[in-house]
C-alpha cells in the first residue's frame, strides 16, 4: 500500500509540473536593439559590429531562454552566430520532468530551434565594442564551463541568461518568470 501512495505522490507531481508548464505566451514580441548603455539604436548596422542577443524562443512547455553573440554582416545579419544556455542535457523528456524535482546533467550551448526565426518569441541585441564583446565572451566561457546541472527552479535557463546580464552591469527579473517574460523585462529594466 504505501508503495502504491509512492507511485501516486510521483505521478501527481510530475502532472502538476506538467500542467504549471503550458504555454500561453504572447505572440513575437518586437526586436530591440541597443548599445551598450541601453540606449536604442536604428536599423542602421554597421559590418563586423559585435553583439550579444538574449533571446526567448517558444517550446512544447513554456519556453527557452539563451544569448546569442558574435559579428553583423552590412545588412546587420548574424555572421556564424554562437550560442549559450543551459538546458537539460538529453532531447528525451523524461530528464526533463525529472529536472523539476532534482538536478539533471546539462549542456550549455545550442538546443534545437535557437537560430530558427519561427520559434524567436522575444529578443534585446546589444551592440558591443570588441572589448566589451572580449570581456562578456571570456564570461559566457567560464559561466559553460561551471554549469553541468538543469534544475527548473533554481539553475534554469533564465538564471544562466541572468548571470551574464549581471556580468555586463544589466539589473535581471526573477529567474522564475516564463522566458518570453524574462527576456521582455530584462529589456525594460535596462533601456
Amino acid at each position: 500500500m504505501t508503495l502504491a501512495k509512492g507511485h501516486l505522490s510521483i505521478l501527481v507531481l510530475t502532472a502538476l509540473a506538467l500542467t504549471s508548464c503550458q504555454s500561453d505566451d504572447k505572440p513575437p514580441q518586437p526586436r530591440f536593439t541597443s548599445d551598450a548603455r541601453g540606449a536604442q539604436v536604428g536599423a542602421a548596422q554597421r559590418e563586423g559590429q559585435y553583439f550579444i542577443e538574449f533571446r526567448s524562443r517558444y517550446a512544447l512547455t513554456y519556453g527557452h531562454t539563451y544569448a546569442v553573440f558574435g559579428r553583423l554582416n552590412k545588412a546587420g545579419a548574424m555572421v556564424n552566430p554562437q550560442v549559450a544556455g543551459l538546458a537539460p542535457a538529453s532531447p528525451d523528456a523524461a530528464p526533463y520532468v525529472l529536472g523539476h524535482f532534482i538536478p539533471v546533467p546539462a549542456t550549455t550551448g545550442a538546443t534545437d530551434g535557437d537560430l530558427e526565426e519561427a520559434y524567436r518569441s522575444a529578443s534585446w541585441r546589444i551592440l558591443l565594442t570588441e572589448a566589451e564583446y572580449n570581456k562578456t565572451v571570456a564570461f559566457i566561457r567560464q559561466l559553460q564551463a561551471k554549469s553541468k546541472l538543469w534544475q527548473a527552479t533554481v539553475d534554469n535557463c533564465n538564471n544562466f541568461v541572468g548571470e551574464i546580464a549581471s556580468s555586463m552591469g544589466y539589473k535581471t527579473p526573477s529567474i522564475w518568470l516564463r522566458p518570453q517574460e524574462f527576456v521582455t523585462k530584462l529589456r525594460e529594466m535596462n533601456t
